[in-house]
């Protein structure tokens, strides 16, 4: 009897080491920045607000899981956002729901939430086997007036915004249509164990500004296509850019230093962060602007980017990284020669940041982008065919060059 017993106890206990070692974890495998709200200046419309409406959003996943749960954010709310209805399905390259994927998203077992001010919001699992590189649909209807919503500007992503009333579980035809993404700010899957989530901290090179609407052609989505196709699948991409975005300074969202424990050190299951940012902390501090952007530039220009205030706010997001044993890899800042705020002064702080990127020692490992993306006639300038048109952005091209570059071994 006390061999039966043992030899029961002993089964029980490898079974149970066997559960532990295979434990379901979650990681982050998409993600988009909360932004405070802002007015529309130039070409950029004012952050949008909501009332007794539905929010259609398609998204693309980099790995999956068996179970997936959504990240609500209301964090630049200045009152609770009231959640009447959430559903996600399984979407067609298009968008399109497909039949008999629609689930209900529930928050500690209710089909409602209120979601405090500054804060994010959770949700339930839900049972919904999502493939890597898939996309979602998700539908959320907000009953009551939100107010300017805690968005993410540049989705690059048509979005769907109903007429009055509750659409999450069927079809409507749109009221109007536009690319923020509104209050979702990430997507988690349950893996086993083997799941693990890269951080892209960047601007809006790393935003996608300049790509086709739609096609999912960001470097950081290129990234993932290479990482699930040859060498490293299981990889969460998160593209934590931020359009206008700067490693020094508030603006266009608040800086890589500010936001970094946010947007980076709570990631779900994170391994990895790429920082890949700095242009436009040149472009604000040596650029010569007029008119209307002179005034918005002068009241963002306090903190000088140097190359000693620079390589030292890098050395802040390495440390802090580190701290919680994340791996570090730094992409070299592309030329901008052309671009409406170029300048002698700033190109020569970034040669001055992309020489200690590539020969300091400091990161992990180093994606040398300027290399890939100048031209060799004139290196201060990203070459024909791989920016948009403005000197400064990538194309569709560029960005696939990009990625294409990133050697999978740093990932293994």
């Amino acid at each position: 009897m006390r061999k039966l017993l043992g030899l029961a106890c002993t089964c029980l206990l490898v079974l149970s080491m066997s559960t532990i070692g295979h434990a379901a974890e979650w990681v982050q495998t998409w993600g988009a920045a909360p932004l405070p709200p802002s007015a529309a200046m130039g070409p950029f419309p004012a952050t949008p607000e909501f009332a007794n409406q539905t929010i259609r959003q398609t998204i693309r996943v980099s790995v999956g899981g068996p179970r997936v749960r959504l990240r609500l954010s209301n964090e630049y709310g200045t009152k609770p956002l009231t959640i009447g209805a959430v559903r996600v399905a399984l979407a067609d390259e298009k968008g399109n729901v497909r039949s008999g994927t629609s689930r209900q998203v529930l928050f500690s077992g209710k089909p409602t939430a209120s979601v405090p001010p500054g804060s994010p919001y959770l949700s339930d699992p839900i049972d919904l086997p999502v493939s890597a590189l898939s996309s979602l649909s998700i539908s959320i209807y907000v009953p009551d007036d939100t107010g300017p919503c805690t968005c993410h500007a540049t989705g690059l992503q048509t979005a769907f915004v109903s007429d009055a009333g509750d659409f999450t579980d069927k079809a409507f035809t749109p009221a109007r249509t536009m690319e923020f993404r509104a209050f979702l700010s990430g997507i988690e899957v349950e893996t086993a164990g083997a799941g693990r989530a890269l951080v892209v901290v960047g601007d809006s090179i790393s935003d996608g500004a300049g790509s086709t609407l739609d096609a999912n052609q960001r470097w950081p989505d290129h990234l993932a296509n290479r990482l699930n196709a040859k060498g490293a699948p299981g990889w969460g991409v998160v593209n934590m850019g931020i359009s206008g975005n700067r490693v020094l300074g508030d603006g266009a969202g608040e800086s890589a230093l500010a936001r970094f424990d946010r947007d980076v050190l709570s990631t779900a299951g994170v391994k990895m962060v790429i920082l890949f940012e700095g242009v436009n902390d040149l472009g604000i501090s040596y650029g010569r602007f007029e008119g209307e952007m002179a005034e918005v530039v002068k009241s963002l220009a306090s903190n000088k980017a140097t190359a000693e205030s620079m390589i030292a706010g890098y050395r802040q997001l390495i440390a802090r990284a580190r701290a919680r044993g994340l791996k570090v890899l730094a992409a070299t800042i592309l030329p901008y020669g052309g671009a409406m705020y170029y300048s002698e002064e700033g190109e020569a702080v970034r040669q001055a940041i992309n020489t200690w990127i590539r020969t300091g020692g400091e990161v992990d490992g180093v994606l040398d982008f300027d290399a890939v993306v100048r031209d060799p006639a004139k290196p201060n300038q990203i070459k024909d065919g791989f920016h948009s048109g403005d000197y400064l952005h990538g194309s569709d091209a560029g960005y696939a060059a990009m990625a294409a570059s990133v050697d999978l071994s740093l990932f293994k």
